[in-house]
């Protein structure tokens, strides 16, 4: 009897923006007050705090926290509005080469731990997609460690690759193409094997689910997508899951938000 009052239902949310100045003027507060999520992952901010309006750091009952880019301005970026207060919050994974670009921000709670990445794309060169699988790998190193001392972790963000042929609309015609490349396929493979869970999937088998558009192509009318965005969960937590959602009809980026209830 006990244990059940002592549990907490949590509904977080997680979207890459595409630059959260852009989608402020898009009716963005109003989006995020009327979900009233109890934490909101954000990716792909494009932008340091002082750029930032006041009425999105302060939002209504939420703290804020962001991780931005200090090798270019404008860039990546990701950002955690939260109505309960984390014990501790984290920038990074110490290791400067992936934390200077902003992509990452961990809080650390008392029933869990957050961790929101706007993972790196590798379609832009090979030095890229290289700076993508060591970034993959230095990840999987940073919660490897947390698995290990029974840490509870609930994962989010852009991971900018596509699992299996279900999570895209063509398949064969992007399997030379990074995000759905065989080495990142595979990194998703391990990643899962080493004691994850695609949160979707255990609520959803169904093709035609996707979270990112091509926005030059109007690719969205057509559905023509990729699932690229996620929320994981350590196997510790399988059991607390409760529902785990895509918000296809969320306009104003190019990706729509992700959606994970959790009861602990």
């Amino acid at each position: 009897m006990s244990s059940e009052k002592n549990t907490k239902n949590y509904k977080l949310l997680s979207w890459n923006v595409n630059g959260l100045r852009a989608i402020y003027k898009k009716g963005f507060i109003e989006w995020f007050l009327k979900s009233n999520p109890d934490i909101l992952c954000i990716q792909e901010t494009k932008a340091h705090p002082e750029q930032l309006p006041d009425d999105l750091i302060k939002v209504d009952n939420y703290k804020s926290f962001f991780s931005s880019s200090v090798v270019k301005k404008g860039y990546s970026g990701v950002a955690i509005y939260t109505k309960e207060e984390p014990l501790k919050v984290e920038h990074g994974f110490g290791i400067p080469r992936f934390d200077d670009e902003g992509r990452i921000i961990i809080a650390h709670y008392e029933r869990f731990s957050l961790i929101n990445i706007y993972y790196p794309n590798g379609k832009a060169s090979e030095e890229r997609l290289k700076y993508k699988m060591d970034f993959y790998d230095a990840f999987l190193d940073f919660v490897d460690n947390y698995l290990k001392l029974g840490k509870k972790l609930i994962v989010c963000g852009d991971v900018n690759t596509a699992h299996k042929e279900i999570d895209l609309a063509r398949p064969k015609e992007n399997e030379n193409i990074s995000g759905f490349l065989p080495i990142e396929r595979e990194w998703m493979d391990k990643f899962l094997a080493h004691g994850f869970i695609d949160t979707f999937r255990m609520f959803n088998n169904e093709p035609n689910h996707y979270t990112w558009w091509d926005m030059q192509s109007r690719a969205r009318e057509r559905n023509v997508g990729w699932r690229i965005d996620y929320f994981f969960v350590s196997e510790n937590l399988r059991s607390n899951v409760k529902n785990a959602f895509i918000l296809p009809e969320v306009m104003g980026s190019d990706h729509c938000p992700v959606g994970l209830e959790i009861e602990i």
